[in-house]
């Protein structure tokens, strides 16, 4: 660890100015809202049931990266992490999104009809197992499920970014001594609202199908756009000129090993799952994968298997690729194509059982929702300092080096 001195951090030297490039993120999401969301209301009622289906991939992709986003800050103040200061309100800004998916959701509630099996009366009352699961799987109690997952992730997210930029004003250290204590909690509500959401929002649109890994596989996914993501914000914004000399190579480094070790997490969960359920060799359970080798699908899932591990794993092994801030926003950029390419993967062949069939409104939508996000990101990038700029910890990031 370096001792080396710095200067004190001015909230103005970390805020993005009035007329920067990057003032205009707002203004740039809520075109592509719009372009994106008109053409989805156009192309729509062709075809309902692919409109909710490649909602659901858009809705999903963006909320696992604010997810991952409020899993990083949780982690950092449960941990008393010093490394990661400097890049701490990068995450808090992806996770502040999370209130944002409380109106994203209500196309998901409106098209539970066309997305989920288990809401038909005619299929519950001729099939055994779905009258079993009816306690649980009902559409009210879905409904209410939803409502508490969302009121987690937006009570947290707010909670924890609206005491980190007052920090911001006051300096007052015992914030910091006071999130330490919540996180542990929160990383508790987290997992478990994570876990159910999962399993509620994707594993059951086959409802015959089910795993325990699953809330862990969606999890890891999601940490692993997360970032990716955070990376590639880490980059751009050094590169203009607003994190430069703060974000420094050391904190590119601990990025991408981090990228790493999550890749292989994501693919340890993978294929756990996957053997698992082979070796079972349970008809109800095994069903889920034939459907994903079926056609066209044995072509994504393929990609997957090289994409999402194979290939990002020996790119990102060696330490000079991640110290490097081209190959490192190349290896994000790739995670994140993966990462909605595998969200994709778990949803459309539930809609498409027997080949892969592309639809212009997976692009609309895509557009729709990303435009929402990248508004409200854009906002929220310019309502606070780029870098708790009191954080007792603050001189110890940024004099971090890897040993």
């Amino acid at each position: 660890m370096s001792h080396a001195h710095h200067r004190e951090l001015k909230a103005e030297d970390v805020t993005i100015p009035a007329g920067h490039a990057l003032a205009k993120l707002p203004v740039i999401g809520i075109v592509l809202a719009v372009i994106g969301g008109g053409a989805t209301a156009a192309l729509a009622g062709a075809d309902l049931k692919q409109f909710y289906h490649s909602y659901l991939v858009a809705f999903l992709f963006f909320l696992s990266l604010g997810l991952g986003g409020l899993f990083f800050v949780l982690v950092q103040f449960a941990t008393r992490s010093g490394w990661s200061v400097v890049v701490r309100r990068l995450a808090e800004n992806l996770m502040a999104t999370l209130p944002l998916s409380v109106f994203l959701f209500i196309p998901v509630a409106l098209g539970a009809h066309d997305l989920f099996h288990w809401t038909h009366e005619d299929a519950v009352a001729t099939d055994k197992l779905l009258q079993w699961k009816e306690p649980y799987l009902n559409i009210g109690f879905f409904y209410a499920r939803a409502a508490a997952y969302l009121l987690i992730w937006t009570g947290l997210s707010l909670y924890f970014r609206a005491r980190s930029t007052a920090q911001d004003r006051s300096g007052d250290h015992g914030i910091t001594r006071h999130l330490q204590k919540v996180a542990p909690p929160g990383i508790a509500l987290f997992a478990l609202s994570l876990t159910f959401a999962a399993v509620d929002w994707i594993m059951t649109l086959d409802p015959h199908w089910y795993s325990t890994m699953f809330g862990v596989y969606y999890f890891a996914g999601s940490v692993v756009g997360m970032y990716a993501l955070m990376s590639l914000m880490a980059v751009g914004l050094s590169k203009a000129g607003l994190l430069d000399g703060r974000v420094n190579v050391e904190h590119f480094h601990d990025l991408g090993k981090m990228l790493f070790a999550f890749t292989a997490f994501w693919t340890y969960i993978a294929f756990s799952q996957y053997f698992l359920i082979w070796y079972a060799n349970i008809p109800e359970e095994t069903l889920w994968f034939l459907h994903r080798w079926s056609g066209s699908w044995k072509y994504l899932t393929l990609t997957l298997g090289a994409g999402h591990f194979v290939i990002p794993f020996f790119f990102l092994l060696p330490r000079t690729i991640k110290r490097n801030t081209k190959t490192l926003s190349l290896a994000a950029v790739w995670m994140l194509t993966m990462h909605l390419l595998d969200i994709y993967w778990l949803v459309m062949p539930n809609l498409h059982k027997h080949g892969a069939h592309p639809s212009l409104l997976d692009l609309t939508c895509f557009l729709a929702v990303g435009g929402v996000f990248i508004a409200a990101l854009g906002m929220l990038m310019r309502r606070a300092p780029l870098i708790p700029v009191k954080d007792p910890r603050l001189p110890e990031s940024l004099s971090f080096e890897n040993i």
